[in-house]
């Protein structure tokens, strides 16, 4: 594990980037963004999602195809293992993620989430569901990319959960292609690298460290054809998104586990 560890000095350089960067952030979403068009917008998330994988020595790998930037909004269904995912799939398609309603209380990176556009579902509330759909339909008419993770939690990679249906709805209201897409982290010989993976007790600011700890992550962002949900129940698209998710990871049957085991940090469960 050590030859995979930074050195202090790159690591104190790394940590005064990222300050810097979020520090960009802050004024970009307060003087820029709310004056810019959707292809600005575009142009902006993505950079800057991509300057943060740089800071972070986090390499993207991307393998299909992501949804094209146009005026017909699409939806992107993925796995889940960590914060970075969000940061990695918007690093070749500007999304509108759906996230835990937790996130918004993180400081610092709650405040840039909710004011990027981020959806926030409050998962303690039952009926919540509906609220959500119609934020996302609303987003889907307007041409935009909506990125779930139908899993509803994160898992270290090795397995797939079950897939929520309901958030699909707005996707079948709207006929909107459904990308799904597989994210898995390596070390750069291409074994798995699990410290990537947020999870357990581990806290953001624990998630954070052990990424700026380590010396290179490579992550794999893989898109399967899109599904056209004409014609189709959001079971069955969740039922579908499922199964070429867990293709995409090399999983026989929803559940199992890939041949090849990897590095685990002390404690992370």
């Amino acid at each position: 594990m050590s030859s995979t560890r930074t050195p202090r000095l790159i690591r104190a350089v790394r940590w005064t980037r990222l300050f810097l960067h979020l520090g960009t952030a802050f004024l970009t979403l307060r003087f820029v963004w709310p004056r810019a068009d959707p292809q600005r917008r575009h142009e902006i998330a993505v950079r800057w999602a991509q300057d943060l994988l740089s800071i972070l020595a986090i390499r993207v790998r991307c393998e299909g195809r992501p949804p094209p930037h146009g005026r017909k909004g699409a939806m992107i269904a993925s796995n889940h293992v960590s914060w970075a995912d969000i940061f990695a799939i918007a690093s070749v398609r500007h999304t509108r993620f759906i996230a835990k309603s937790e996130i918004r209380d993180w400081p610092i990176a709650g405040w840039l989430a909710e004011r990027s556009g981020t959806i926030f579902i409050r998962r303690a509330r039952r009926h919540d569901t509906a609220r959500i759909n119609a934020l996302v339909h609303g987003a889907l008419a307007q041409g935009e990319c909506v990125g779930l993770f139908p899993e509803g939690t994160t898992t270290e990679g090795d397995r797939l959960l079950k897939f929520h249906s309901s958030l699909f709805e707005p996707a079948v209201a709207n006929r909107a292609r459904v990308y799904p897409a597989a994210v898995r982290y390596e070390h750069p010989d291409g074994t798995p690298l699990r410290s990537a993976a947020y999870v357990g007790d581990l806290s953001f600011a624990q998630s954070l460290g052990l990424v700026v700890r380590t010396r290179e992550t490579i992550v794999r962002v893989a898109f399967a054809p899109p599904i056209e949900p004409d014609e189709l129940t959001r079971q069955q698209v969740a039922a579908e998104a499922h199964r070429r998710v867990a293709s995409l990871l090399g999983l026989q049957t929803p559940g199992t586990a890939p041949a090849r085991g990897g590095d685990r940090p002390a404690g992370h469960r």
